[in-house]
């Protein structure tokens, strides 16, 4: 149900343990990928993890996609919920007595969607299907929001760029959401913005050898700098909890430093991880948080009435930053 309009009184979320994980993912290599992701559910899992989050694309991997033709892109794309990988993450769910979710490209129809997965010990739950795609031409976008109940909360998802829009977070907000997945891949990529850019594939590769370099690359503008600018605002802003997840290591062509992390409604890190390798994070969610944060009070201030220039229409164009850089090359 809207939460606009609703008191605190009528919020019901049951305390929920949530883990968000980062791994090198290996492009179009399933078997890996999926290896890792039974690994880090199990690490989860042992830490009281009642839900445990992976990265977009995390299955095949995903920005290797970018060059891809359409009939080589439908190739790498799987039916959903009954295609392999699903089938896979739901053995992996129910062998940890959990619930997984994990990204994949999923064909229906001939259409091809960057999709995200909730699974859980008794099979698929639901998937959400980015809204905003861009890494590749051949991608159709999603075309509603996703929330569901799950383990007594309102839970929604929002695939990486989908949360840079504002209105995106709130409006999975007022259908009830009261935490959200944020899969994402990103930072560390070409920008026009002072501090950004790509990281040294010597300074991942060196990372043993030589941590402090990478964790400064990792720690500043190109990565948890940049996220911090606008991550904890949704959080904030919605009165939501969030939950972050996002590679690290080599990915097709830039580096990703991972940063999983898990925020409360008041926009204040629970968890994160500065690890500079695969990691898991977990955190207690509870409601408490919900019901005293200020972003739940400025959705009861709203004036819908004025707000008619949001809706007029326009052509929709999915432009990030680090594309527009890249043509610019």
């Amino acid at each position: 149900m809207p939460l606009a309009g609703k008191g605190s009184e009528d919020l019901a979320m049951q305390p929920i343990t949530a883990a968000a994980a980062q791994f090198e993912n290996k492009d179009g290599d399933q078997g890996h990928n999926l290896a890792r992701i039974r690994q880090l559910t199990r690490r989860a899992v042992g830490r009281g993890a009642d839900i445990v989050c992976f990265h977009e694309g995390c299955i095949p991997a995903y920005s290797w996609l970018q060059p891809l033709s359409a009939e080589r892109l439908a190739a790498v794309a799987e039916p959903v919920p009954d295609g392999p990988s699903v089938r896979a993450v739901m053995a992996i769910a129910a062998e940890f007595d959990t619930i997984v979710a994990a990204g994949l490209m999923e064909i229906d129809g001939g259409r091809v969607y960057n999709t995200y997965v909730v699974v859980g010990p008794d099979g698929y739950i639901t998937r959400h299907r980015k809204l905003h795609t861009f890494i590749n031409p051949h991608l159709t976008p999603g075309d509603r929001y996703t929330v569901i109940d799950l383990l007594g909360c309102k839970v929604g998802i929002l695939t990486c760029y989908d949360n840079n829009l504002v209105e995106n977070v709130r409006i999975t907000t007022m259908l009830g959401a009261e935490i959200i997945l944020m899969p994402h891949v990103t930072c560390c990529l070409p920008s026009a913005m002072p501090g950004r850019g790509v990281v040294d594939r010597a300074l991942w590769e060196n990372r043993h050898a030589d941590p402090v370099r990478l964790r400064q690359e990792f720690e500043g503008p190109k990565g948890r700098e940049w996220l911090m600018r606008w991550l904890p605002a949704r959080a904030y802003e919605n009165g939501v909890y969030a939950v972050f997840s996002n590679p690290i290591g080599w990915d097709y062509d830039t580096v990703k430093p991972g940063l999983a992390m898990i925020l409360d409604p008041y926009g204040e890190v629970l968890a994160e991880s500065r690890a500079l390798d695969e990691d898991v994070v977990v955190a207690q969610l509870t409601p408490d948080k919900l019901e005293q944060s200020s972003g739940r009070r400025y959705l009861l201030a709203r004036r819908p009435e004025l707000y008619g220039k949001l809706v007029e229409p326009q052509e929709s164009v999915t432009s990030p930053g680090w594309e527009r850089q890249r043509e610019g090359e």
